[in-house]
């Protein structure tokens, strides 16, 4: 056969997944799944089996069925148009989210879609973002077509309520590029118009030549006065308005004397000007800040509860189901929910087991077991069959976005401004010092001089060097920050991070993995028999700890069990080949109550004997141990869950006796202890995962949100932090305080120009020369003291 097999198991042909059930094949090619098979069978027919050669074992597992008519929400009128990009009638163009997109493989079968459905006119894929464009014919194909093609294949669009919002398009690194284009362009033409100036000392052989470049040189910097340094006027207009000195200001101040006094001179024929350098710093300057400003566009860091809501539900009516987008549900619809879907109103459980998944609002890791009559809370996700349920409140109105929307949350978010803009007020109070100083003194030695040496003086003692060093560092440990994974919101974060003295951790989520609990058994050894038995009556239940259980023992066939019987949040019981079984809590299966610890406990006994105990224990990250004793050394920790406390004595080990460990915490519990420790005078550093910390997250110093995949939801934050780097986290914050210095080292470089630049400006005798020399010097020696130095000393610590 073509897949792998080894003693015990087949791998799947399409998803590579093991074959329990050995039946599922087509010749010699086995399958996990009928849905499996089906999407091979449909490649096969239309000749696009290279997908498999791309990459082995490329296809997601087809096991989950998708319900029919899933997407029929997509013939609403009102949805339709919010989805879609672009339509005339005729074609159309919409782009969905495939979060499934992992592999060369992936990308070929997508943009091959013409080749399955010849409606289709052509598909795009954008991997970093995971999405694809699709344009189709709309007279011939139906948005819900596109929809359920892509989800044959194993490709479920992402569709959530988010999608619905206008969609604001970001301009401003677009417009950023043509400026920085337009500067450099002029820039480089004004260097080579001015060299003869630079070399003839200003004396021309050919009448009216100098007159002529002059004027070139006049016209060429007019763009780049006007436009390119745009930016520069309304962020400093802005900041004066606010009452608030940026470093833009005395930017802009020495832009405007610069170009004045050019224009001055050479209207008047009196000089050639500094048109060159204002060009080349407006350059520089713009080009610091497009290498600072590579924030992943893939990434978004204010995503709200919306992100988290589905597009629509199915709705009960007169025996049959209809999907309605969530905006239009009413109080008193009746709603099914099936496994894996979330409750988006708050409603009446009227059918079926409910186990709500309420981690990622909550914290609790375990799923909560609701009865007929309880109210579900929006939010929660269903775990097992499918129920119904009545809407006690509309959307609008629930509990996930009350929570969403409370005042706590709302609070501002101002962060602590860059030292960089504190900086250059001292910097712009030396230059008028410098500035007055020489003008009062030309004043009464030679009049004649003083104009000269006051413009010169404001022009070479501008604070673009102070820009220069931030924008190139802080660009240059953003790149490496995305290289480890860490992507963060902007420059500021990085000054954040260097600035923490107390970190406090979320738990589930953030130090655990919810997908890999780990379970273990403790009590007297077990027969084959004795395991076979328990998976069996394991099997009968939907909650998550049978399931695990279930898993715990997958060599075992399952026998045929009987009386089952279920007692939601106590235990299960059944009779297998006549021999009573139970499994359950310690008050269900010892009659007392056993506080668990270090982990969730499940009892067995069979016969009426007593066996022992399943131990659901949390898997912490890799290196989270080594990462905690690191961090103490420099910064007092906290614990905060939402969770129980049953694990308390190992994270007090491991987080040490100082460390304070909150458990069943809320997110307004959460958000004021943060605001308890800024109290103190701390820096705070908050790391979490789910809805229940956006609160914390937001109020914090610095929020860093740990998510194991980029691009899934995560809450507002300053940072997304990969799962899978979490252990790095020291050696990130110890980089970011390394930037710092950096910056603050390379000023100091660039404050020795300005000294020979000022020798110069303060006796009026600056030169056109002398400035186009100190200004590409100076701006070439912090751009390779910055990059070269940051990066050196990431290469040293293993980052990069």
């Amino acid at each position: 056969m073509e897949q792998v097999k080894n003693s015990l198991k087949l791998s799947c042909y399409h998803c590579g997944e093991n074959c329990n059930d050995t039946s599922i094949h087509i010749a010699e090619k086995a399958f996990c799944c009928s849905g499996c098979k089906m999407v091979y069978e449909i490649l096969n027919k239309n000749d696009l089996c290279t997908y498999y050669d791309l990459s082995q074992n490329p296809g997601i597992t087809q096991k989950t069925k998708v319900r029919a008519n899933k997407f029929s929400f997509l013939e609403d009128a009102q949805v339709f148009a919010k989805l879609i990009q672009f339509t005339d009638g005729k074609q159309t163009r919409v782009t969905f989210y495939l979060p499934q997109m992992h592999c060369s493989s992936c990308i070929w079968l997508l943009e091959n879609l013409h080749k399955l459905n010849p409606e289709i006119i052509g598909s795009s894929v954008d991997f970093p973002k995971k999405e694809i464009t699709v344009v189709y014919n709309e007279t011939k194909c139906k948005l819900r077509d596109v929809a359920e093609l892509l989800t044959a294949i194993g490709y479920e669009p992402h569709i959530n309520l988010s999608d619905m919002d206008e969609k604001v398009v970001k301009t401003t690194t677009k417009g950023r590029l043509f400026k920085l284009g337009i500067a450099g362009f002029c820039f480089g033409n004004i260097m080579m118009l001015s060299f003869p100036e630079y070399f003839s000392s200003g004396i021309y052989y050919e009448k009216g030549m100098r007159e002529l470049f002059s004027f070139l040189i006049l016209a060429l910097s007019l763009p780049v006065f006007f436009y390119s340094a745009s930016e520069f006027y309304i962020s400093a207009w802005k900041g004066l308005k606010q009452k608030f000195l940026n470093i833009d200001a005395p930017i802009v101040l020495a832009i405007v004397i610069t170009f004045g006094r050019s224009v001055y001179e050479i209207l008047t024929s009196s000089g050639s000007g500094y048109l060159d350098s204002m060009s080349g710093i407006v350059f520089f300057m713009l080009a610091g800040r497009m290498f600072q400003d590579r924030v992943y566009n893939s990434i978004s860091f204010e995503r709200d509860y919306k992100s988290y809501f589905p597009v629509a539900v199915a709705v009960k009516k007169d025996n049959n189901e209809e999907n309605i987008p969530v905006s239009k549900l009413k109080v008193g619809d009746r709603i099914v929910i099936r496994n894996n879907e979330l409750i988006p109103a708050d409603s009446i459980l009227f059918y079926g087991k409910a186990n709500i998944d309420y981690s990622f609002v909550t914290g609790e890791s375990l799923p909560v077991e609701k009865g007929i009559g309880e109210i579900v809370y929006a939010g929660g996700k269903q775990i097992g069959g499918a129920i119904e349920m009545e809407v006690v409140k509309e959307v609008s109105q629930s509990y996930l976005t009350q929570l969403w929307n409370n005042d706590a949350f709302s609070q501002s978010d101002e962060k602590e401004t860059s030292f960089i803009h504190k900086l250059s007020r001292h910097f712009t109070i030396l230059l008028f010092s410098i500035a007055t100083m020489a003008g009062v003194y030309w004043g009464i030695v030679d009049s004649s001089k003083l104009l000269n040496a006051l413009t010169a003086v404001l022009i070479v003692a501008c604070p673009c060097s102070l820009l220069l060093s931030a924008t190139f560092t802080n660009g240059n440990i953003i790149r490496i920050f995305s290289k480890n994974k860490l992507f963060i919101k902007n420059a500021t974060v990085i000054e954040s991070m260097a600035s923490v003295t107390h970190i406090v951790f979320d738990k589930t989520g953030t130090l655990t993995q919810n997908e890999n609990a780990k379970l273990i058994f403790d009590g007297e050894a077990l027969s084959d028999f004795e395991q076979q038995l328990i998976r069996t009556l394991a099997a009968q239940s939907s909650h998550p700890l049978s399931k695990h259980i279930y898993n715990f023992y997958p060599q075992h066939q399952l026998l045929q069990c009987e009386s089952f019987a279920e007692k939601i949040g106590q235990g299960i019981e059944g009779s297998i080949l006549g021999i009573q079984i139970r499994l359950g809590a310690a008050q269900y299966i010892l009659n007392r109550l056993v506080k668990a610890e270090n982990g969730s406990k499940v009892y067995v006994e069979i016969n009426g004997s007593e066996k022992g105990s399943f131990v659901l224990k949390n898997n912490y990250r890799a290196g989270f141990e080594t990462l905690v004793q690191q961090l103490k050394k420099d910064y007092t920790v906290s614990l905060l869950s939402g969770d129980n406390d049953s694990e308390k004595n190992y994270l007090r080990s491991v987080l040490g006796e100082n460390a304070e460990l909150l458990f069943h915490q809320s997110p307004a519990e959460k958000l004021n202890y943060i605001a308890t420790l800024q109290a103190k005078n701390k820096k705070v550093l908050m790391l979490g995962d789910g809805l229940n910390d956006a609160g914390a997250l937001k109020k914090s110093d610095i929020g860093i949100a740990v998510s194991d995949s980029i691009n899934n939801f995560s809450p507002a934050c300053d940072a997304v932090l990969a799962g899978s780097e979490f252990k790095l986290l020291k050696k990130l914050l110890d980089f970011a305080k390394t930037g710092k210095n950096i910056i603050l080292g390379s000023f100091v470089l660039s404050i020795l120009y300005n000294i020979v630049g000022i020798g110069f400006a303060v006796q009026g005798t600056l030169s056109p020369m002398i400035a186009a020399i100190l200004m590409p010097a100076s701006s070439l020696s912090i751009l390779l003291f910055t990059v070269g130095l940051s990066s050196l000393i990431a290469k040293r610590r293993n980052l990069i």
